[in-house]
């Protein structure tokens, strides 16, 4: 009998026992991912060292892509940023959403060509990543650049402002003025790491997405004596694809990126957490040239186009993994969705999951990228669209097209010229029908907004940006 009950309670035992490690092993497996995306403005994709820059310094940025993937081919929404910025937030692509130009534009009244008039702000009713997680009781902050607001005003509560838009702790700023000191964090990149660090200390215990939406590289362009000296100082630092300025900026920049993964490691975080690093759109031309891309912001070539994208999730995604899958803006919705385990209506959606790719066990679906600015810029080329297909890029010229000029297309193998310099549209007539069809038919199904020949065009005065 005595033995009958030992055996009894020691079987017990060994029931409550496995029970605990069964219940620690779910507890494990259900711990929420987090999130933190780190957004840089105007970083070229030349401009990151795993790129392949020996000039600009990026370690921490640098150790994102070496502990994770990082992709050849990402490109950004739109060659600006508020376009890019509402894309990432929405998975759905900026021409849908009529936000095709930077907030709010510049409408050149005497151009040949008519500028639509575009939303004036992301709409409330669209759904942001950081509305999509309070699903799962996540808490999102915003640090930084929005750019999404009828205006810079920001107000705490205002409407179309971060708060509105689903994030529960915000910190707003906007560039500085060209006279401002650069000694005293002109671009608050010390003040929104501050910011996005203390947030990591008060909701790093809880499901979190941290929105780290940094000002540099944008112009105006400074940075404290002594850093940029150090770049100025550098082999190389004379060549157009430098800036000394710029460079200190990204170092600025880089350090901050690495004091919020020290963060991570610090608060035992990191095992859990998805880092993403990402730029709005190309870099600006007349400051840095995006060698071996052609043209930069408000370009539709790719140097305005094509950006750095490095992805970290640890356990998951293998380390130092190169992928040249075609990624862009609208793929990030999505891809937080299910890492969150949340439903959403994909048929809503442009953007497609980044899952098979991070997880190494698939490729995407999507057979193009498309793009569409429908407006002039001062610092850009002209009003065009385009699409890329594999390794072909189609680029339709607005003011050729509508006014019945020549050379109203671009058609270049970016596999063997990713510098855009030989047209093969004449020498691939079939090539440059179908891809033409193949965007006019995009920009229809999705309601994009067309330019028109404008009446009031006047060649004197159609680099006037605003009416007299």
């Amino acid at each position: 009998m005595k033995r009958m009950i030992f055996l009894i309670l020691s079987f017990t035992a060994i029931l409550i026992i496995i029970g605990l490690f069964a219940g620690c092993s779910e507890g494990v497996k259900s711990q929420p991912v987090n999130f933190v995306f780190i957004l840089a403005d105007d970083l070229g994709w030349n401009q990151v060292g795993y790129q392949g820059s020996d000039f600009y310094e990026t370690p921490n940025i640098d150790r994102i892509s070496r502990e994770g993937i990082h992709f050849t081919n990402a490109y950004s929404s739109a060659p600006v940023c508020s376009p890019t910025r509402a894309g990432l937030m929405t998975g759905k692509h900026p021409a849908r959403l009529h936000i095709t130009d930077y907030i709010p534009g510049s409408p050149y009244p005497y151009a040949r060509l008519t500028t639509p008039q575009q939303a004036a702000c992301l709409p409330l009713e669209e759904i942001t990543i950081a509305e999509k997680l309070k699903e799962k009781g996540y808490i999102s902050g915003h640090f930084g650049k929005w750019h999404l607001a009828p205006d810079k005003n920001y107000q705490p509560g205002r409407p179309f402002d971060p708060g509105s838009q689903g994030f529960d702790v915000v910190f707003t700023t906007v560039k500085p003025e060209e006279n401002t000191d650069p000694n005293k964090d002109a671009h608050h990149t010390i003040e929104i790491t501050e910011k996005s660090l203390k947030f990591l200390d008060q909701y790093g215990s809880q499901a979190f997405f941290l929105y780290v939406s940094y000002h540099a590289v944008h112009r105006p362009i400074m940075e404290t004596a002594e850093l940029i000296a150090k770049y100025q100082a550098k082999d190389g630092a004379d060549l157009p694809q430098h800036n000394p300025i710029m460079g200190a900026m990204i170092e600025r920049m880089d350090t901050g990126i690495g004091q919020i993964l020290q963060k991570l490691e610090d608060l035992k975080i990191k095992e859990n957490t998805v880092v993403f690093f990402y730029s709005d759109n190309g870099g600006l031309k007349e400051l840095q040239d995006q060698y071996p891309l052609r043209g930069g912001k408000a370009m539709i070539f790719d140097g305005g186009l094509r950006v750095p994208l490095t992805i970290r999730w640890p356990g998951v995604i293998p380390a130092n993994i190169r992928s040249e899958e075609l990624v862009c803006s609208e793929d990030f919705f999505p891809t937080i969705m299910e890492i969150a385990s949340i439903s959403y209506d994909n048929n809503s959606l442009d953007g497609e999951s980044l899952i098979p790719v991070l997880k190494q066990v698939g490729k995407l679906s999507r057979q193009a990228l498309y793009f569409h600015y429908p407006h002039y810029h001062h610092q850009g080329y002209k009003p065009a669209s385009a699409i890329r297909q594999g390794d072909y890029k189609l680029i339709e010229w607005f003011e050729e097209s509508l006014v019945g000029m020549e050379n109203r297309v671009n058609l270049y193998n970016l596999r063997e010229d990713i510098g855009e310099k030989n047209d093969l549209s004449s020498q691939m007539p079939d090539k440059t029908a179908e891809l033409y069809n193949k965007l006019h038919e995009w920009r229809k199904a999705i309601g994009a907004q067309e330019m028109e020949v404008n009446p009031n065009y006047d060649s004197k005065k159609a680099n006037l940006r605003f009416s007299e």
